[in-house]
């Protein structure tokens, strides 16, 4: 075998080496994330979606809209002395007619700096828990009582996921929005990809999840990039970590698993917020993990604030043949007139908050 024979194998042996490297090279450092994270005060915040919304769509759509709602919900948030609100986008709002949707996202930053909150938004979401998998824009379905989260809508939807021809689309969605934005004060961190591999066939999304990291890194945005680790798989785990300035993770569990979990991704010697938690169905409770996370100094976003159309009082899984609904809430923390679901709670939140 000859030198050059040599040489070609052994650059092919070394390809996925060299591939995975160069899909983190610009990572920051572990001292700017921390020195990032010193600059601000803890986070805390929700997963946000208006009451009157029943999924993203709605959130964004021409037809549904809310400013006054959101101001509403946002002054509650300001009363708990939260700061951050985490918020899914809509590929096909801004495909419909990407100036409207620029306009109306830079709306509702606006509204939410009024008051004192800043913007984590997530460009994609790979969960669904109805029949709806691919977006349409326009009026939305009406709730059906006692089906938790029904006409959830993924974006951009498992079609554009699966199909690598439309990634052009969702590479100029990305790159636009990121422009805009990326030196806005209003935004704190942008989330790449929500859940990803959270479908029927978890390994079509690596390709859009590999992509997004890198259209980000291209437009290098002052903020810091992630995407959340979330359900105990090594492989895309150690992917979002190697690829993320900060860590972010999602953990519905006891105090005890949580903080396990926690103390896990705080060995990585990076900033951590913990972008998806509090399940009392699951045990995971204001009570008593909201002040570990503020002992520990790790960011937390609970879900979700105001209980609406989503429904996500009830637990996962839910349908309407069990009706009545008679166990404790899952999720959220006011009721729909804003009277608080439990008292005790929102006086916890705002002691920490101070």
């Amino acid at each position: 075998m000859n030198i050059i024979n040599r040489f070609v194998i052994a650059m092919v042996a070394l390809l996925p080496f060299i591939t995975a490297q160069a899909q983190n090279s610009n990572v920051w450092s572990k001292e700017k994330a921390q020195e990032w994270y010193a600059g601000n005060k803890w986070f805390c915040g929700v997963n946000y979606i208006p009451a009157n919304a029943i999924n993203y769509t709605a959130m964004w759509d021409k037809t549904s809209f809310s400013p006054d709602v959101i101001e509403s919900e946002m002054a509650l948030m300001k009363q708990l002395g939260m700061n951050c609100a985490r918020v899914v986008l809509q590929y096909a709002v801004y495909e419909d007619d990407p100036a409207y949707f620029i306009a109306t996202f830079d709306r509702f930053l606006s509204i939410c700096d009024k008051y004192g909150v800043k913007v984590m938004p997530c460009f994609f979401d790979d969960c669904a828990f109805g029949v709806n998998t691919d977006p349409k824009v326009g009026k939305q379905p009406d709730p059906l009582e006692g089906w938790y989260a029904w006409a959830w809508s993924p974006s951009p939807g498992y079609t554009m996921v699966v199909d690598e021809r439309t990634h052009g689309k969702l590479e100029e969605y990305v790159k636009d929005i990121m422009s805009r934005f990326k030196n806005d004060n209003r935004i704190f961190v942008w989330d790449l990809y929500n859940e990803p591999t959270n479908t029927t066939m978890p390994e079509r999304s690596w390709p859009l999840l590999k992509k997004v990291f890198s259209w980000a890194r291209e437009i290098s945005p002052s903020q810091p990039i992630t995407a959340g680790l979330w359900n105990g798989n090594k492989e895309l785990n150690d992917f979002l970590a190697a690829n993320s300035d900060i860590i972010t993770f999602h953990c519905y569990a006891s105090k005890e698993e949580t903080e396990r979990v926690m103390k896990e991704h705080i060995s990585h010697g990076r900033p951590v917020i913990c972008t998806e938690w509090m399940n009392r169905v699951a045990k995971s409770y204001i009570t008593d993990i909201m002040p570990m996370f503020k002992k520990a100094n790790v960011g937390c976003m609970m879900w979700g604030l105001v209980n609406g159309k989503t429904q996500t009082h009830l637990c996962w899984g839910h349908r309407p043949e069990n009706l009545p609904y008679t166990g404790e809430w899952q999720h959220d923390i006011f009721h729909g007139d804003h009277s608080p679901y439990d008292p005790n709670e929102i006086g916890i939140i705002k002691e920490l908050t101070k």
